[in-house]
């Protein structure tokens, strides 16, 4: 209804007019009970007196609390109908105070009536105090009509507005991950699920030092996967941390697969507990282009700088020149020599022996070609140009132990291989990750190679501190191995240190491409990514505007972050948030969920207690280390006299 000069000027008659009866009521009042005493003053007239003789034999006359509340209840009436300027210093307690106050010497000042001194002293204090209860009674409830209800001040961080309904059902299929969580909505904490319910399609799992990774998300998904029967691929940063977890898991639920894995670990700190295994195992290499990409991956593995300079001459020609390596080693006497090992000794030979040793294989003429010109036009800066940075960079890697885990052939990478299923785990260690992180993402590059094929058992690719390793085409991995039941767990810190080791292009399109993202505590850019991503809810908002005439309080609504950057940055260890992918047979319509993820800490620390230490694999000491160090380099000079002396005495 429009509010016109004149409704308002009738309002105002109509609550005059209420407030004038409270009152008149209560004058009326006054005059019956204390008649006495306006007698005695001379105040009665007999024709005032028959004209409320008919008023006095109304009701609401027979009881004092009945006609004191008549008039209360019209003085109230009279108070709701104005519009009193709200005022920001009235205090609630204060205004409750008059009100308390005025009440009790309002109602009890009938009391007075019980006194034993003149009628005329009785009658003036039981108006004088019943008037002053009622005039408190109106001040206080004036200043409560006058209060501002809206307390902007109750939630200073806003958190009872960015909550919001996520997934309380707990979606279970025989390739989930759930995991119990609890949030806060409409004031009350609720029981939720995070459900991935489809882990082919990635999931990414972020979060700062301490924010609760491991603890929280990635333990879980290793030991709820080995209970539904998958194969695992683990590259433990931290190692044993998580390999502890999948061995001991798999101990107790080997009797889930129809065909027990084989549990195998590659740790280049203690040999007594590491399996020997080849990466460039010359079966699971067809073609020249396995060559080619286990080279790339290496050396940018080598050198994370040459990550962004891919293309450039120089960074192309040592990935060429390691190339010709294994391949030459791959092709030669059907691969016996074929190690990553015999790979780094050979590159170390006189380039009079290896040219020659080289151009005896047809299929990387072309590969070798550029380098042998030069050679020959006695280019010789250009020469270690393209050569020595490679072999500057693989002779880090000139090591006993490295060479005695690298040339050994315990078992083969394809994990989810039906016949033979495996669970491997790979160790890092944080002091040595520049040069262990190139070895094991040539392991990881040609574990993919051969777990990312059709008819092959469900499996998971789980990287802890997955920027710590060097992967080429991670992206075409997750966007491929779907079909195959190949899941992808990648768990980084930040974006921004994705983008520092892997570039801007790359770091964006794996960020991108994952369907399931789990995030704990990060900080700027990350940050605003995943508030913008994560999408707008509706909220309410309030304002108050004070003037000298008149305080306004207005409401509205509006969309916002529902996780604003903020709020993500602040996150307490437990803490996530993120969204989850669905599937046709599994649809989620919550999938954006901001909780705190809950782990029974007592029953991990039992179980943890009672875990098995991983075992010996074999008792080896630094001689069988050191002859096989030796054995290698032996190897590469019988090749080369054996390759090139019968040319020599032919040329002689």
């Amino acid at each position: 209804m429009m509010q016109t000069g004149e409704n308002e000027q009738a309002l105002r008659k109509i609550i005059d007019f209420t407030r004038f009866l409270g009152i008149l009521v209560l004058i009326l009042h006054f005059y019956f009970s204390c008649y006495g005493a306006f007698r005695e003053l001379h105040f009665a007239y007999p024709v005032v007196d028959r004209v409320l003789a008919n008023v006095y034999k109304l009701a609401i006359f027979k009881s004092i609390w009945m006609v004191k509340s008549v008039a209360l209840g019209f003085l109230i009436v009279s108070l709701m109908g104005t519009k009193g300027k709200k005022a920001e210093n009235i205090n609630r307690s204060t205004a409750l105070t008059f009100t308390l106050l005025g009440l009790s010497l309002y109602y009890l000042s009938g009391v007075l009536f019980k006194l034993e001194v003149s009628y005329l002293s009785i009658a003036g204090l039981y108006i004088t105090i019943t008037t002053i209860g009622f005039l408190l009674f109106i001040t206080g409830i004036s200043m409560m009509f006058r209060l501002i209800n809206v307390n902007l001040n109750q939630d200073i961080f806003n958190d009872e507005n960015e909550t919001f309904p996520q997934e309380e059902r707990k979606l279970e299929n025989e390739f989930s991950i759930n995991l119990p969580a609890k949030y806060r909505f409409k004031r009350k904490d609720r029981n939720s699920w995070i459900n991935i319910i489809n882990p082919f399609r990635g999931a990414l799992v972020m979060g700062t030092p301490g924010a609760g990774k491991s603890y929280f998300v990635i333990r879980h998904i290793i030991t709820q996967h080995i209970r539904k029967g998958f194969t695992l691929f683990l590259y433990d940063f931290k190692y044993d941390d998580l390999t502890k977890i999948a061995y001991n898991t798999l101990l107790n639920n080997s009797s889930r697969y129809k065909v027990k894995p084989k549990f195998f670990v590659i740790n280049f700190e203690d040999l007594n507990r590491s399996h020997r295994c080849n990466p460039l195992d010359p079966a699971s290499m067809w073609d020249i282009t396995d060559a080619m990409e286990s080279s790339r991956t290496f050396m940018l593995g080598l050198n994370r700088e040459w990550i962004k300079k891919q293309g450039d001459f120089f960074v192309e020609s040592p990935i060429n020149f390691v190339t010709a390596l294994i391949w030459f080693l791959k092709k030669y006497e059907n691969g016996i020599y074929c190690t990553l090992p015999h790979a780094i000794e050979l590159a170390q030979v006189d380039y009079k022996y290896l040219f020659a040793l080289l151009r005896t294989e047809p299929e990387i003429e072309v590969l070798i070609n550029p380098f042998i010109s030069a050679w020959q036009n006695e280019a010789y800066d250009q020469l270690e140009g393209q050569v020595a940075s490679a072999k500057i960079s693989m002779a880090r890697l000139v090591s006993p132990s490295l060479y005695y885990v690298l040339s050994g052939n315990d078992f083969s990478l394809d994990l989810n291989n039906p016949i033979d299923p495996k669970i491997i785990c790979m160790g890092n260690n944080p002091l040595k990750q520049q040069v262990y992180g190139a070895v094991l993402s040539l392991y990881i590059s040609r574990t993919i190679k051969l777990v990312n094929q059709k008819n092959k058992l469900k499996c998971n690719l789980i990287f802890d501190e997955f920027p710590t390793i060097y992967f080429n085409n991670i992206d075409s991995l997750i966007a491929t191995a779907r079909s195959n039941k190949v899941a992808t767990t990648l768990a980084v810190q930040d974006y921004s240190q994705l983008k520092k080791d892997y570039g801007r292009e790359q770091a964006e399109v794996i960020m991108n491409i994952v369907g399931n993202i789990l995030s704990g505590q990060v900080t700027g850019d990350t940050a605003k990514q995943l508030s913008e991503r994560f999408g707008k809810i509706m909220q309410e908002r309030q304002s108050i505007t004070i003037n000298s005439q008149d305080t306004s309080i207005s409401k509205s609504t509006q969309l916002d972050f529902a996780i604003p950057a903020s709020k993500i940055a602040t996150l307490s260890s437990g803490e996530f948030v993120g969204l989850v992918a669905d599937d046709p047979d599994n649809k989620i319509d919550l999938k954006v969920f901001h909780n705190e993820i809950i782990n029974d800490h007592q029953a991990i620390k039992q179980e943890e207690d009672a875990y098995r230490e991983l075992p010996a694999i074999r008792q080896i000491d630094g001689d069988v280390i050191m002859a096989n160090y030796l054995n290698i380099k032996k190897d590469i000079d019988s090749i080369i006299k054996k390759e090139l002396a019968p040319k020599e005495a032919v040329n002689k």
